[in-house]
């Protein structure tokens, strides 16, 4: 079935058809007749089954054709996400759409500073994405009214629940008007999701596509046993090597934050994801991941919900799970919008049991296999290998000069930029896909006094003080002569353009 013959307005069939878009999934297909006639739908599937157009579109096609007019700091529509991460997702999802029916949009979470977000609801919005502890912040202090709201959508509900955020929602869909149309969507009702479905939605029609526990058939699932902690790394440097995406898990944002800088530093080029980053370092690190600049995310569970980046063809649980609940959403990463996976969980021997009872209450049927590093299997799932840029590759450094010039890089869009506080005279290869802001230890070592930092080649070196506050670039150590610093340098970016580094 079409979009048109589900009732969605020909303005919105053309945007969709502009990103390719041209066949609804199962959720869009069951929800949309409903949620396009105002009838209040509780929709369950899983991430990735496409529920976030399933409420985009009846809700930018009902606010379209109301009569309700923008006016500052009372929006018409509102949709709750549990992180910063899938509210950014949900609004690139709804952008397109409401430009085509001239509808404003905006969103507003936490992590950075509100006056941007008081401007812009100041301006006029009929579209609201919000986290809720910001949304209630913004609330209390009067810069803002839910009183104005037609439709309400309340997104990963389950997740909200996991994250203790239901009292806080409670409180913000009791100031929404009780006439208004609510959609919720959720992968389980558990932990309090069936007491908000009872409370906020009248007479709401039930759509199931997946449930969070139903496998996806085009998922293949691995439990590689490796000896011990030396060959883990080793297998893990292998997944991580090959030329698609890839997504490796960790427990703690520390292990996250040191994987990557240490697949950076072998010629893997890697950025984190963690709650230990500011909202510009996730955004900076989530975009070069979605754009290819990178090909490896590590990540802690911050990632397993609402994270949608096409092509992730390999899942790596580098730490398994506490629980199947996590394991089932960090796997479905990939295999998404009925595209194919692979999911590889690396087991050491003390694991065995953990990871047995793991796979069983997640009812994936997989048998573990013992491997090695360069082992078969291993080969098979990286698949061809990305070529790198190598530590060996780095070119000899030169001498620093005393009473030189702070160091800095020239750059914008290609890759190129400058930045403050390197030493010595540095010379380097590197790649990137826009500029950001970084710092860290470029090297082996720090040349003798300040000097002006030079590039062997239009690519992105990187030097900077060892003293800077770290964020997520890292540079891979490079030989140097009579102990100088050098470095394979990486500038990740976005399309926000360049930023002076600190």
């Amino acid at each position: 079935m079409s979009f048109s013959a589900l009732g969605v307005p020909e303005t919105l069939v053309a945007a969709l058809t502009a990103q390719g878009i041209t066949a609804p999934f199962p959720i869009q297909t069951a929800t949309l007749p409903d949620t396009l006639a105002g009838r209040d739908v509780l929709g369950r599937g899983r991430t990735g089954s496409g529920k976030t157009l399933a409420f985009s579109l009846p809700m930018v096609a009902r606010l379209a054709a109301s009569t309700g007019a923008r006016r500052p700091a009372r929006p018409r529509g509102l949709v709750l996400a549990p992180t910063r991460e899938l509210a950014t997702q949900i609004a690139a999802t709804l952008e397109p759409l409401a430009r085509a029916e001239r509808l404003s949009l905006t969103t507003v979470f936490g992590g950075v500073s509100q006056n941007r977000q008081v401007s812009a609801l100041n301006g006029g919005v009929d579209i609201l994405v919000a986290c809720p502890g910001r949304l209630e912040d913004l609330i209390k202090q009067r810069l803002l009214t839910l009183e104005g709201v037609e439709i309400t959508v309340l997104d990963e509900a389950d997740h909200m629940a996991d994250l203790g955020f239901l009292p806080g929602v409670k409180r913000l869909m009791d100031q929404t008007p009780t006439k208004g149309q609510r959609l919720l969507f959720s992968a389980t009702l558990d932990n309090g999701v069936d007491q908000l479905v009872k409370r906020y939605l009248h007479e709401p029609l039930t759509h199931s596509v997946d449930s969070a526990e139903s496998p996806v058939a085009k998922m293949t699932h691995h439990v590689l046993a490796v000896s011990d902690a030396e060959a883990k790394r080793l297998v893990i440097n292998e997944l991580a090597s090959g030329t698609g995406r890839r997504l490796l898990f960790t427990r703690t944002k520390h292990q996250a934050k040191k994987l990557a800088k240490t697949l950076t530093a072998t010629g893997i080029p890697a950025v984190d994801l963690h709650g230990n980053l500011s909202q510009p370092a996730r955004e900076r690190n989530l975009e070069a991941f979605s754009s290819g600049a990178v090909r490896v995310l590590v990540a802690t569970d911050i990632a397993a919900r609402g994270i949608h980046v096409d092509d992730i063809e390999l899942v790596v649980h580098v730490d398994p799970p506490a629980e199947h609940k996590a394991y089932l959403h960090r796997s479905g990463r990939t295999a998404r919008a009925g595209s194919g996976g692979d999911v590889v969980t690396v087991m050491l021997p003390e694991q065995a049991g953990d990871v047995r009872v793991l796979t069983r209450q997640a009812k994936i049927d997989v048998q573990p296999q013992k491997v090695f590093p360069g082992s078969s299997l291993v080969a098979r799932l990286v698949g061809e290998v990305a070529e790198y840029v190598k530590p060996a590759a780095v070119a000899p450094v030169a001498e620093g000069r005393r009473g030189g010039a702070p160091s800095r890089e020239a750059g914008a869009a290609d890759g190129t930029r400058r930045r403050r506080g390197g030493r010595g005279r540095g010379a380097g290869t590197g790649q990137g896909s826009g500029s950001v802001q970084g710092s860290g230890s470029a090297g082996g070592g720090q040349g003798g006094g300040r000097g002006r930092g030079r590039s062997a080649s239009s690519a992105a070196p990187r030097t900077a003080t060892g003293g800077s506050r770290p964020v997520h670039s890292t540079a891979t150590p490079g030989s140097g002569s009579s102990g100088r610093s050098g470095a394979v340098g990486m500038s990740m970016g976005s399309s926000a353009g360049s930023r002076r580094g600190r």
